[in-house]
């Protein structure tokens, strides 16, 4: 099964996490399946930003967030990842 999950990257003291699509038995700094965003508790506010095609792309294909990642969605404003413009 897969789980949309947060990815520590940050130093010690210095927490930095990246929002991440990854096998549900994979550990949690281990192999992912792709990136689709980033969230930083330490600015004031914190800043989270996602890539919501991605995201509703990967629930509608059976991925589940975790409570945490749901939890950081419902409450705060996201900014949504620039996009390459579409090709006319």
């Amino acid at each position: 099964m897969l789980v949309i999950r947060l990815r520590s990257a940050g130093s010690k003291n210095r927490p930095f996490y990246r929002v991440v699509v990854t096998e549900g038995k994979s550990a949690r700094d281990g192999r992912f399946v792709e990136v689709v965003g980033h969230y930083n508790p330490r600015t004031k506010p914190e800043t989270l930003v996602l890539d919501k095609d991605r995201v509703a792309h990967w629930i509608k294909s059976g991925a589940q967030p975790s409570d945490t990642v749901r939890t950081l969605i419902d409450r705060m404003p996201v900014a949504v990842a620039a996009e390459a413009p579409a090709a006319s």
